[in-house]
């Protein structure tokens, strides 16, 4: 079982930056992919970065450039979000997968709004 807490989201000008976090507590296994996910009033849920323990990095192309996802463990996720545009506001979500089995847990979710 594994639970994820996000943080972070907030408001924000376009323009500006956020860095929210996730943290995944429980059975964490040493060799899993952890990645952020958003939904737009309207939208289908859609990836927006990932990362596994290994190192390899996914990002939508909408984002490429301007998003820098990391982890400093192999529980702990950041999302450094840059240059943000009106179209990045969503609800946030955090995602993590089992590499070998595939198990999905996901967060609860973090509010960013982007102002013009």
């Amino acid at each position: 079982q594994v639970q994820l807490v996000e943080s972070g989201g907030g408001l924000v000008q376009a323009g500006g930056s956020l860095r929210p976090s996730c943290v995944a507590s429980g059975s964490i296994f040493n060799l899993n992919r952890m990645g952020w996910y958003r939904q737009a009033p309207g939208k289908q849920r859609e990836l927006v970065a990932s990362i596994t323990t290994l190192g390899s990095t996914t990002y939508a192309d909408s984002v490429k450039g301007r998003f820098t996802i990391s982890r400093d463990s192999a529980k702990t996720v950041y999302l450094q979000m840059n240059s943000l545009k009106l179209e990045d506001t969503a609800v946030y979500y955090c995602n993590y997968v089992r590499l070998g089995p595939t198990t999905n847990y996901w967060g609860q979710g973090t509010q960013v709004t982007v102002s013009a």
